[in-house]
């Protein structure tokens, strides 16, 4: 049966990364199910049908490197006022404070 406690966001979040949680919260339990059995076979490194503790880390690792990465990406053009590809303590401030400043 498919039951979700309270607090498990953080979970599907740490497990799938922040985008792919939010399309598992749109998905009927059969499809969730089908999805998370084609990840777990990805994050099975060595293929031998069971999950260890170090693959399931490493899994997380790279799926929260991932997010760092995208959001960076997504944010840079918004300190980047001056679009030269840096972003300059000013900017950060800017950007970051604005009005306060």
């Amino acid at each position: 049966q498919h039951e979700d406690r309270p607090g498990f966001q953080y979970d599907h979040e740490a497990f799938l990364g922040k985008e792919e949680a939010r399309s598992f919260d749109q998905l009927s339990p059969e499809e969730s199910r089908e999805r998370l059995g084609k990840i777990v076979n990805r994050i099975d490194d060595n293929k031998d049908g069971y999950v260890t503790t170090e693959e399931l880390k490493n899994w997380i690792k790279r799926v929260q490197k991932r997010y760092i990465y995208e959001n960076v990406a997504k944010v840079w053009k918004d300190y980047d006022l001056n679009k030269d590809d840096k972003i300059a303590w000013e900017e950060y401030k800017q950007a970051t404070y604005g009005y306060y400043l």
